[in-house]
């Protein structure tokens, strides 16, 4: 797909007011730096950075920490389960709230470090724009908006030294705006973040909501503006249920929509396809796990768990606090995955 003029990421800066203007400039303080001028000028929107690697499982992940404590109370059938879903690779979700500025560059730099001796793909989730979730539900928080685009900044230049490195923006960021929010300071917000990820050659995804919530035709506006012509193009079903069959609908309606954009697929939790309550519903399974290109329909690039599905949505249905580790739902999905 080719890449558009970054002045349509600027032009929605410009739209969002004073305070997205200050975060759009990029990380080293100069506006308008082009798209994919990392990794030696390396295209990394052209390109599936999943055609020709495994995605990266990071060792350090909440999975893994719940396998080294069932080790250490004896627990084998936990060890067993919980170290088979640290072996998945995952998306690596970067908040403000566990890693702020002046902590998450180094975290993002041991990471990709990581992942590029082992030849793999780490898959990050920027996940901190104001207002996060404007619904009110489980994921309340984000930065305020002068600080937002200094932090993604820190991890565009982390990111970008890395051989092959992909990044969700924002679940549900911009699909949330017909609900609520502000709509010029965030989409420039977003376009910002997006403009400094590809500057740095990280291959970027915006967030697309899913196919039981909002109609393409509605959410296609906002991608534009956010300049998802300028990167590698969007992801579905982050942290929902919804079938691959819809998702894939969904997703080539969408694509057609914005010029043959490519997408990925949160297949983490959709084992047993659509349910109505997406906050840690009963019953679920896990999905069809990642590996590499997908060749299920013709924009969508992979299948990626892009939220851990042994992470609570939040405090509902009996679960703990929205990202944190829930042994026993994580047993019910791996019982009903036949593992």
């Amino acid at each position: 797909m080719p890449l558009r003029s970054p002045s349509r990421l600027l032009v929605a800066c410009l739209l969002a007011g004073s305070a997205a203007l200050t975060a759009c400039s990029s990380s080293d303080g100069s506006a308008g730096s082009d798209p994919g001028s990392g990794q030696g000028s390396r295209d990394a929107q052209a390109v599936n950075p999943y055609a020709d690697h495994d995605q990266y499982a990071d060792p350090g992940s909440k999975a893994a920490q719940a396998a080294e404590s069932a080790k250490s109370d004896g627990d084998s059938e936990r060890e067993q389960v919980f170290s088979r879903l640290a072996g998945v690779p995952q998306g690596i979700w970067l908040t403000p709230e566990e890693y702020p500025s002046g902590s998450v560059g180094g975290y993002v730099s041991t990471v990709v470090a990581a992942a590029d001796k082992a030849g793999q793909v780490p898959t990050f989730v920027i996940y901190g724009v104001p207002d996060r979730d404007c619904t009110g539900q489980h994921s309340a928080g984000g930065l305020p908006a002068d600080e937002y685009g200094p932090w993604v900044g820190e991890i565009a230049d982390a990111a970008g030294k890395g051989d092959d490195v992909a990044a969700v923006v924002e679940p549900d960021g911009l699909a949330s705006l017909l609900e609520c929010g502000d709509r010029d300071e965030r989409v420039g917000l977003i376009a910002d973040a997006a403009h400094r990820l590809a500057a740095a050659g990280v291959t970027t995804y915006l967030d697309g909501g899913h196919s039981h919530w909002i109609d393409p035709a509605d959410l296609a506006p906002l991608l534009e503006d956010a300049g998802v012509g300028d990167v590698r193009g969007f992801s579905t079903n982050v942290s929902n249920f919804q079938s691959d069959q819809d998702e894939q609908k969904y997703g080539e309606e969408l694509s057609g929509l914005l010029d043959g954009a490519h997408y990925v697929v949160d297949t983490g939790r959709n084992g047993f396809g659509a349910t109505q309550d997406w906050c840690n519903p009963p019953g679920r399974a896990f999905g069809i796990e990642p590996g590499g290109a997908s060749s299920a329909s013709p924009h969508q690039d992979a299948n990626v768990w892009v939220k851990p599905p042994g992470e609570s949505d939040g405090e509902c249905n009996g679960g703990p606090s929205a990202g944190q580790f829930w042994p026993e739902r994580a047993m019910e999905l791996a019982s009903a995955s036949g593992w």
